[in-house]
C-alpha cells in the first residue's frame, strides 16, 4: 500500500473509541503520518493511542488554555504540524423553545468558540502551510427536527473554515469541512441506525440506499490531508451517499419506526 502521508505530522482532536476521530487517526497512521490523538477522557485516549501506537494528550476543546497547549505540545512532540483535524461535537436534541442559556453556551463552546480557537492555534503553528479539516454534518445543509443549536453551530464553523481558506491560502493553508450523513458504526448516530426500521427510513432518503461507515469519512479526510487535494480549499465535502439531494426523516417517523409502530402513508 502506498503511504500517502509519508513524512507528514497530524493532530486529531475529538477522538474516542469507535468514533469518526479514531477512524481518521487510524487511516493517517496506515498511510505513514506521525499522529497525535486528543480528546476529553484519559481512559479513552489511552485505549485509542495504545491500539494505534501513537502519543496522546487530554484536551477539552472548551478551554482555550488547553487547546493552545495541545497544539504547541503536539508540534513539539511531532516535530511539525502539517494536518489538524477537529472531530469534536455534541449531538444535543431538544425542541427549539426548550433550549436554555446553559445549552446554548455549552453548544457554542464545543462547536463554535472552541473550534475557532483551535484553528487559531493551528494557524500559529503551521508556518509552512498545511491542511485544516473540520468534521461537520449533513444537517448543516438539510433539516432535522429539534437540532437547531447543533446545526447552527456546525454551519457557522463551516463558514469560518471558508474564511480561513480565503485569508490564509496565501500562506499555503488549505481548510475544508467534511459533512457526514448518518454513520452506522459511530456512537453519535450508530445506535439508531442499528435498528432495521430506522435504517430503512434513512436509506429511503439516500440515493446510494445505505448508511455510511466511519472508514468512508476517514477516506475523505485522508484525501484532504494528502497532496492529492493540493488545489482544494474552502469546501464542504459531503460524505452522505447523496442525502442532501433529499431529506432527513422526521423525528416522528424515527420514533415510530424505532417502536415498530405503524406509520402513516
Amino acid at each position: 500500500m502506498s503511504k500517502r502521508l509519508e513524512g507528514k505530522a497530524a493532530l486529531v482532536l475529538g477522538v474516542a473509541p469507535g468514533n469518526i476521530g479514531e477512524a481518521i487517526a487510524r487511516r493517517y497512521v496506515e498511510h505513514g503520518a506521525r499522529v497525535l490523538v486528543s480528546g476529553r477522557r484519559p481512559d479513552a485516549m489511552s485505549a485509542v493511542a495504545d491500539a494505534l501506537g501513537v502519543p496522546w494528550r487530554v484536551c477539552d476543546i472548551t478551554s482555550q488554555a488547553e487547546v493552545e497547549d495541545l497544539v504547541a505540545q503536539s508540534e513539539k512532540r511531532l516535530g511539525r504540524l502539517d494536518i489538524g483535524v477537529n472531530a469534536t461535537g455534541w449531538g444535543l436534541l431538544k425542541p427549539f423553545l426548550e433550549h436554555s442559556q446553559e445549552d446554548l453556551d455549552r453548544m457554542n463552546a464545543v462547536q463554535f468558540t472552541g473550534p475557532f480557537q483551535y484553528f487559531q492555534a493551528l494557524l500559529r503553528h503551521m508556518p509552512e502551510g498545511g491542511s485544516i479539516i473540520q468534521v461537520s454534518s449533513v444537517t448543516a445543509s438539510i433539516m432535522f427536527d429539534d437540532h437547531a443549536a447543533y446545526m447552527g453551530t456546525k454551519a457557522g464553523i463551516d463558514h469560518v473554515i471558508r474564511c480561513i481558506a480565503h485569508e490564509f491560502g496565501q500562506h499555503g493553508i488549505r481548510a475544508n469541512s467534511i459533512a457526514p450523513g448518518g454513520v452506522a458504526d459511530a456512537p453519535m448516530s450508530g445506535g439508531g441506525l442499528m435498528h432495521p426500521a430506522v435504517a430503512a427510513l434513512y436509506h429511503r432518503e439516500i440515493p446510494l440506499r445505505r448508511s455510511g461507515i466511519a472508514a468512508e469519512v476517514a477516506d475523505a479526510a485522508l484525501w484532504l490531508a494528502s497532496d492529492e487535494s493540493s488545489f482544494v480549499t474552502g469546501q464542504v465535502i459531503h460524505v452522505s451517499g447523496g442525502q442532501t439531494l433529499r431529506r432527513n426523516p422526521s423525528l416522528a417517523e424515527v420514533y415510530a419506526a424505532a417502536s415498530d409502530a405503524p406509520q402513516a402513508s
